[in-house]
């Protein structure tokens, strides 16, 4: 019988099939619903079905399965230790690990981190909660740099990172956890095996209860771990938010003292210049005159619309839409009042976040019905952009999330650029 069984397959739990079996371990596999892509790759390395009723050593759950499920109470009961891709890779590699976690940020600022180190010669190698899973990166690796999600430090016990990064703490995933202090207290598990040695990026009001060497940021100032300005917010290249780059600044170079390398300001500031945003992120995709079209499709949590929000040039057409998942909207009113010249709304729960933004802040409002998607994507970019005076932003921040109309965030956020580009070619023949 294997000493592995790998509960749920997907992405994470493929990378783990491919990093026991390159260790030549025995696995066995659990999964309700596998891909087709699962089952050629378990095939393929010789890994049979699993069944919860065995006896397993140690159970490797995939980050979507809750850490009470069912399943794994049962596994644990009979003996198993149940873990994650992070502990595995953390138990038998000694690459260093930057891990970076937060409610919104946390993937633009571990893209950061991971340019920053590579543009400076460093074999830092990117994966974790987006693709490629961590294990499949690495090996070869000088440092890693992980970003990490609530779901993934839910299972940690001996995970340490050397460098840890916080980017905020905000309301997530209340459907998983529970309540906020339960969201909030995965999120601190990156620093609770910290030590001295390493150093925890923390922001102003956020505290961890860590052993680390804690530094603090904020995107007001860009500055190096001994206060010198490597470069102003003004200077920040299009399509990187200040607090991520002032974040990744400290991470990264505390990475390298660690290694006992000292990098010159001008260096730190050519490396940021030079760092390419991600695709997604509050991207402008298209332009028409003064009026940018704006994809952040991913701006699900009420921290990221705010930052978006807050980083579009007024007045703003604001595209909401999707699925609610429990989104703050009052902690939004005061940047709604400030910069959005109208709502656009669309999808299941699109008119909900535009009559509450109606009520409360007198913004005038479109509603874009139907269930073509291409369509209603069309047509919401078309009433934002008509709504502005020639200048100003068509912001796709939506709120809620995709699976009303798309797949994904990354289709709903193509459907935007499609659109964009579609209409200025229009505008502007």
């Amino acid at each position: 019988m294997a000493d592995y069984l790998i509960y749920g397959l997907g992405r994470s739990g493929r990378g783990v099939a491919r990093f026991l079996a390159r260790e030549g371990l025995a696995a066995e596999w659990v999964d309700a619903r596998p891909a087709e892509e699962d089952l050629r790759l378990t095939q393929e390395l010789g890994f049979g079905r699993g069944d919860v009723s065995r006896t397993y050593r140690t159970v490797v759950a995939a980050p979507g399965v809750p850490i009470d499920h069912p399943d794994l109470v049962a596994l644990r009961a009979r003996g198993a230790e149940v873990i994650g891709e992070l502990e595995l890779a953390f138990r038998r590699r000694a690459v260093p690990i930057i891990g970076v976690t937060g409610t919104a940020g946390k993937g633009g600022t571990s893209v950061l981190i991971q340019q920053l180190l590579a543009h400076l010669g460093v074999r830092a190698h990117l994966g974790g909660n987006f693709d490629p899973p961590l294990l499949d990166v690495i090996d070869g690796a000088e440092v890693a740099v992980c970003e990490i999600s609530s779901f993934q430090l839910e299972r940690v016990q001996d995970f340490r990172p050397v460098v840890g990064v916080i980017t905020n703490l905000g309301v997530d995933h209340l459907d998983r956890h529970g309540s906020v202090e339960a969201y909030h207290a995965a999120k601190l598990n990156l620093a609770r095996r910290m030590t001295p040695q390493d150093t925890l990026v923390l922001p102003a009001g956020v505290n961890a209860p860590s052993a680390a060497t804690t530094v603090r940021f904020d995107g007001a100032h860009l500055v190096n771990l001994d206060g010198e300005a490597v470069l102003s917010v003004a200077d920040v290249p299009e399509g990187h938010h200040p607090a991520n780059v002032a974040a990744a600044l400290l991470a990264a170079e505390a990475f390298l003292r660690s290694c006992g390398r000292a990098v010159p300001v001008p260096a730190w500031a050519e490396a940021v210049r030079a760092a390419k945003p991600v695709p997604g992120r509050f991207e402008t995709v298209a332009r028409a005159g003064g009026v940018a079209f704006v994809e952040d499709s991913i701006a699900t949590r009420t921290i990221a619309v705010q930052a978006a929000l807050t980083r579009a040039r007024g007045p703003v057409a604001w595209l909401v839409g999707g699925i609610d998942k429990g989104a703050d909207l009052a902690a939004l009113e005061g940047v709604v009042r400030e910069k959005v010249a109208r709502v656009v709304a669309f999808g299941q729960d699109g008119p909900a976040f535009a009559g509450y933004f109606d009520a409360a802040c007198g913004v005038p409002v479109t509603l874009v019905p139907g269930a073509d998607a291409a369509r209603v994507m069309a047509d919401a970019v078309r009433a934002a952009y008509a709504s502005l005076p020639g200048e100003g932003t068509v912001l796709l921040a939506p709120i809620g999330t995709s699976f009303d109309l798309w797949r994904d965030y990354k289709a709903r956020g193509a459907a935007f650029a499609d659109a964009a580009r579609a209409l200025v070619a229009e505008v502007q023949p």
